[in-house]
C-alpha cells in the first residue's frame, strides 16, 4: 500500500515515462521482444510504417546494468524536477516539450548513426532544468562541486571518459538549449515573441484550463522580480 501511494503520488508524465522506460528493458531482458524490433530505423519506419519505433526508441537505455539504472535515475530526478516546479500545473506543455524534444532529435538522427534515443532525450531535460535552476550547487559523486548549468557537461566529460559516444550528450546538449531559448529567452527580449505553443488538443487532454491572452502570464516567474530558475521557483 505505502509503494502504491508513492508511486502514484509521481507526477503523470515522470510516472508514465520512466515507467515505460522500465518496462520496456524488462521485456528486452526477458526476451519478451528484441532491441531489433524497438530501435530507430527510418526505412522501416517510413516504408513498412513501424510507426512504434518513433516511441521506442527513446524507452531502451540498453540491458539492465550500470548505464541503464544511470539514466534511469537521472531520468526520474530531473523530469520529477521539471513537472514539480516549473512545469507545475502545466502537463500539457510539459509533454509538448517531450514531442517538440523528440521530434529533432528524430531528425537528426536521421543524419547520424543513432539507434537509441533515450539518453538523449535525459540530457535533454537536466539541460532545461539546469539552465532554469543556475543557483542551484552540485555534486557529482561526492568528487566535483559546481553549479546546476555546468551538469550537462559534466556528464559529457563522464561520457567522454567511460569510452561512450559523446555525440548522443551533444544531440541532448543542442536540443535542450533550442527548447530553452526559444521558449525562456527570445520571448523575453526586445522584440521577442512566444514561437512554442501548446497543440489545444493537449490540453483538452490533460483537462487544463487555461487563461485568454499571453500564457506566459501562467508561467511561475511572472510578475514578479524574482530570477528565473533562482535556485528553483518564487510560487504566488
Amino acid at each position: 500500500m505505502a509503494f502504491q501511494q508513492e508511486y502514484f503520488s509521481i507526477p503523470p508524465i515522470t510516472r508514465a515515462y520512466t515507467t515505460t522506460c522500465l518496462l520496456t528493458t524488462i521485456a528486452v531482458q526477458l526476451e519478451f521482444v528484441t532491441a531489433y524490433q524497438l530501435y530507430f530505423n527510418p526505412e522501416l519506419i517510413f516504408k513498412k510504417f513501424q510507426l512504434w519505433r518513433l516511441i521506442t526508441c527513446f524507452c531502451f537505455y540498453g540491458g539492465i546494468g550500470f548505464n541503464f539504472f544511470f539514466n534511469l535515475l537521472f531520468t526520474y530526478r530531473y523530469c520529477r524536477h521539471l513537472e514539480e516546479g516549473s512545469f507545475r500545473g502545466r502537463a500539457a506543455d510539459f509533454l509538448f516539450m517531450f514531442i517538440f524534444g523528440g521530434t529533432l532529435m528524430i531528425i537528426m538522427a536521421l543524419f547520424v548513426n543513432i539507434v537509441f534515443l533515450g539518453s538523449a532525450l535525459t540530457i535533454m531535460l537536466v539541460y532545461v532544468w539546469s539552465r532554469r535552476n543556475p543557483y542551484v550547487r552540485m555534486n557529482f559523486f561526492g568528487l566535483l562541486n559546481f553549479q546546476a548549468p555546468y551538469l550537462p557537461w559534466v556528464l559529457f566529460a563522464f561520457s567522454l571518459l567511460l569510452g561512450n559516444s559523446v555525440i548522443v550528450d551533444l544531440m541532448g546538449i543542442i536540443v535542450g538549449h533550442i527548447y530553452y531559448f526559444l521558449e525562456d529567452i527570445f520571448p523575453r527580449q526586445q522584440g521577442g515573441f512566444k514561437i512554442l505553443r501548446t497543440p489545444r488538443f493537449l490540453h483538452w487532454l490533460f483537462d487544463e484550463v487555461r487563461r485568454s491572452g499571453d500564457e506566459t502570464d501562467t508561467r511561475p516567474n511572472a510578475g514578479n522580480d524574482v530570477p528565473f530558475g533562482a535556485g528553483g521557483f518564487h510560487w504566488q
